[in-house]
């Protein structure tokens, strides 16, 4: 049994410190997980990912008592709070109190305009998934795991305990059908 899934059973019984005991031992590897999903973000990206894993930290275990069965099940949990959080943001961006339906003036370079591509195409693939949950709830997963996450094939089937020719698989399979999706739903915007 690893260091992690006995703390994560320390924190499902109850024990206040484990949690304490658990962000050292995998605050690298959500530090990662989340550095390379911002890599994808726009350069201007005001969320960090420092604050994105302090934030999916906050999220799992907070005041509560967290739930985790294991490994698999604490990094689902913690690519799920990381995928709201993005989502939240971007949602929050395009609000119109907010100016949602405004770009960005660089002053210095009176050209350059910031486009809203990676909140949309974020937003997209978002409603997408939670169509995609109801038919496919696995390959969601690996979606989650390897859009948000940034997870490598091996990374996502040692998270969700799958081999890894069978996340590619998902991964191709879901990829297509959220890409119809998204299409579909644009051409009847």
């Amino acid at each position: 049994m690893s260091d992690v899934t006995r703390i994560l059973e320390s924190i499902e019984h109850g024990d206040p410190k484990a949690a304490d005991e658990l962000l050292p031992l995998v605050y690298e590897e959500l530090r990662k997980l989340a550095a390379s999903r911002m890599a994808n973000e726009r350069p201007n990206q005001t969320l960090q990912p420092t604050a994105l894993v302090h934030e999916a930290w906050l999220r799992l275990v907070g005041d509560s008592n967290p739930n985790f069965s294991g490994r698999a099940h604490f990094f689902g949990a913690a690519a799920e709070a990381m995928r709201r959080i993005l989502i939240n943001n971007a949602l929050r961006k395009r609000a119109l109190r907010h100016g949602g339906g405004q770009q960005r003036l660089d002053l210095d370079g009176l050209l350059e305009v910031a486009t809203p591509s990676n909140d949309e195409e974020l937003l997209a693939v978002h409603e997408a998934l939670d169509q995609l949950t109801g038919i496919h709830p696995v390959q969601c997963e690996v979606v989650k795991l390897r859009y948000f996450v940034g997870m490598t094939n091996a990374e996502t089937a040692q998270a969700l305990d799958l081999s890894e020719r069978t996340v590619k698989n998902y991964w191709t399979h879901a990829r297509a059908w959220l890409f119809r999706e998204i299409k579909a739903t644009r051409t009847t915007s």
